[in-house]
């Protein structure tokens, strides 16, 4: 009897590790996409087309960030999947200075950059001396600079592109102070200076719109398109190509046109 009992526990006991294995199994097979993006719009953007994906059998997971470095160290680490945040000068940068692997698996939009002040209506009204904040990462602070030459403040040296720095300023009529700032801290420093050249995610943050609060914007055929980025050899994988396919939906489109009618953010497909 009690033989018989401790075979029948013993058959309960086993049924049970086999139940849990099996569901641990079959919840390690669930085809999850871990994406990190910062909140506006990528993280939005990224949102819209969680049941797109989900009946594809793909479970979207946005982690947010709020800072331009540690999605890249999350993907490149493997600790999510892909990014949405950044455009291609800024990633190739990236690249080149940690010897990453990160690669472009699909352009979707582009956030004009612009040029904001809380003190001046107007650029004809920024006066000599004035202090300017730029980003201090080599690709937005190169873009704010080219910013500042296509508004007519300053004159870069010849060929220093994307990567130009303040040291690359050839004339500079208005003597204007350079302060390099962390992009996601601009918006707050604001108040302190006499203009800043802000990113579009962290304007729209702020609840800026270049188009209707920027004294200058960045022309629409900008080069800095916003790209879901993958390490290097995942962007054929199925998930990942079925991310961007459903952000390059008219649904996607449409939600943008609708949301920034007046061009703060533009779709590029």
């Amino acid at each position: 009897m009690k033989k018989t009992l401790l075979q029948a526990a013993a058959i309960a006991l086993a049924g049970i590790l086999t139940l849990s294995v099996s569901g641990c199994q079959k919840k390690g097979n669930t085809n999850t996409l871990k994406v990190g993006a910062t909140p506006v719009p990528h993280a939005s953007i990224l949102n819209l087309v969680k049941e797109d994906l989900a009946s594809q059998g793909i479970t979207l997971e946005v982690v947010e960030f709020t800072d331009y470095v540690t999605p890249n160290e999350a993907l490149e680490s493997g600790e999510i999947d892909a990014n949405y945040f950044q455009h291609l000068p800024y990633m190739e940068s990236f690249n080149a200075e940690r010897n990453y692997h990160l690669v472009n698996a699909g352009g979707i939009h582009i956030e004009p950059f612009a040029l904001y002040s809380n003190k001046y209506k107007n650029l004809s009204d920024i006066p000599n001396g004035a202090t300017v904040a730029i980003p201090n990462d080599p690709t937005n602070g190169g873009r704010a600079l080219l910013l500042l030459q296509s508004a007519g403040f300053i004159t870069l040296r010849e060929g220093s592109g994307v990567t130009a720095t303040p040291l690359d300023v050839t004339e500079n009529p208005k003597n204007l102070k350079f302060t390099e700032i962390e992009a996601a801290s601009l918006t707050r420093m604001l108040p302190d200076v006499d203009l800043a050249a802000i990113n579009g995610n962290y304007a729209l943050l702020a609840g800026l719109k270049a188009t209707e609060d920027g004294l200058y914007v960045e022309g629409a055929d900008s080069p800095y398109v916003n790209v879901i980025a993958v390490k290097a050899g995942n962007d054929e994988k199925p998930a990942i190509k079925a991310l961007v396919n459903a952000l390059k939906s008219e649904k996607v489109k449409n939600w943008i046109a609708n949301e920034y009618p007046n061009g703060e953010v533009i779709a590029v497909f």
